[in-house]
């Protein structure tokens, strides 16, 4: 019997060593792009026949009269409207993409991992290049695919990550809706925090395993058994707790909020982002105006979470007249001049789609302009790294994209990306 299954790990072995990798394309010692339409985010404009010089991973000088090299290679993108990689401030890229959370416990960690891997790669071939993974059922798995991607064992984009979710016990977040006896695994409950101190704890060890930012629920879920959005769960001097201890590691805090009071105890407490944001009031807004908090509203996925076939009946009754009044504050916040990043909640619609909530940003008040600079400028100033990615300019990730049209005319567009650089390393070119 030892036998066979010493051989049967050999053959396993072996078929993974002749596999094909999903490995990172070659990076070119130096490149150069030439833009036909080039959308400069930075200052809301559209320029023509600029060259981009790009060394190795990074962008080394953009201009219209730039001196090309003799014999160096040239991408010639002068049909296309060029502009920085996308970047979505709230996807889930680690998890299994099920409307029901449940099905986390049909299969082993290892099995959650190895199924989440095509969740990268369709998302970078849709063009977002960078993302904010705002957390996992099973914790670290996004810190693992982070990882991978960064060492190029497989394609992705470029990940931050949260480690897990900070909830409360049977809170949003949390694996619920199962019989009290059943014990859940560590990794399934490694978030759960009652009290200040246990905030404190559970921030400690997010960031000593390598989280980038922390993920906190301020109140109930949509997608959660037997929670309410409208309900508050962590009690400010919690959250408070969250964005000391985290600010102690660096660290920003992301808040999951649908309900108002829940939102404004965030926004006191100091959290660098409200996420979904879903019922804030004028009071609220004004909050944000004034701490400078951004918002990042999913707007778009209403329509999977109405849409899908297999969506618990529970889930739909959170749901109801959410998504309808979630449009209204957006365009509320828009007018008044709150900062937004752009963020789809990916996972709650299948990955790689995340480019179709630009339409529904425009359609509830933003300008094409205002609707890409939240998933550039804004999204990198968000996560805090303005300085590598967000903008195409000297000295920044060569993180670059095309498209076949305007999307300042249309944004539709961005939904059909056909040119993909992340770091240099080319990943689609269409014709």
């Amino acid at each position: 019997m030892i036998n066979k299954i010493v051989l049967l790990t050999l053959c396993c072995v072996l078929f993974a060593a002749s596999a094909p990798a999903q490995q990172a394309p070659a990076v070119a010692s130096l490149l150069a792009i030439r833009a036909g339409k080039f959308i400069d985010v930075e200052a809301g404009r559209t320029l023509s026949d600029q060259i981009i010089l790009v060394r190795g991973t990074k962008i080394e000088a953009v201009g219209p009269n730039l001196k090309v090299p003799e014999g160096v290679q040239v991408i010639d993108l002068s049909n296309m409207w060029v502009l920085p990689g996308l970047v979505d401030c709230h996807t889930h890229l680690a998890d299994l993409a099920s409307a029901e959370p449940i099905d986390v416990l049909k299969r082993t960690s290892a099995e959650t991992a190895y199924a989440a891997i095509p969740n990268a790669r369709v998302t970078l071939l849709a063009g977002f290049t960078t993302v904010r993974d705002v957390g996992v059922y099973r914790a670290l798995n996004d810190v693992a695919m982070r990882d991978a991607i960064a060492r190029g064992m497989i394609v992705g984009p470029r990940m931050y990550v949260a480690g897990a979710y900070i909830t409360i016990s049977e809170g949003a977040g949390a694996m619920t809706g199962l019989a009290p006896d059943i014990q859940l695994p560590w990794d399934l409950q490694y978030g759960v925090a009652n009290s200040p101190w246990e905030v404190r704890q559970k921030v400690r060890e997010i960031a000593h395993r390598g989280a980038d930012h922390i993920k906190i629920l301020s109140t109930g879920a949509v997608l959660t058994h037997g929670s309410n959005p409208k309900s508050i769960e962590f009690t400010p001097e919690e959250l408070r707790a969250a964005v000391e201890e985290a600010n102690s590691f660096g660290l920003r805090v992301a808040a999951h909020a649908h309900a108002a009071e829940g939102i404004k105890n965030a926004i006191r407490a100091g959290v660098a982002s409200i996420e979904h944001a879903t019922l804030i009031d004028d009071e609220g807004i004004a909050l944000a105006k004034q701490h400078g908090t951004y918002l990042v509203m999913d707007i778009y996925d209403e329509e999977c979470i109405q849409s899908a076939p297999d969506t618990p009946a529970d889930f739909l009754a959170h749901d109801r007249d959410l998504g309808e009044a979630q449009r209204r504050n957006f365009t509320k916040a828009v007018r008044a001049g709150v900062k937004m990043a752009y963020g789809t909640d990916a996972g709650v619609c299948p990955h790689g789609i995340n480019a179709r909530q630009f339409a529904f940003m425009v359609k509830y008040g933003m300008t094409p302009m205002q609707a890409i600079q939240s998933a550039t400028v804004n999204a990198a100033d968000l996560i805090g790294h303005s300085e590598l990615f967000g903008s195409i300019a000297a000295g920044k990730s060569a993180d670059i994209i095309a498209v076949k049209g305007d999307p300042l005319a249309d944004i539709h567009v961005l939904e059909h990306v056909a040119f993909v650089m992340k770091e240099g390393a080319v990943y689609k070119r269409e014709p």
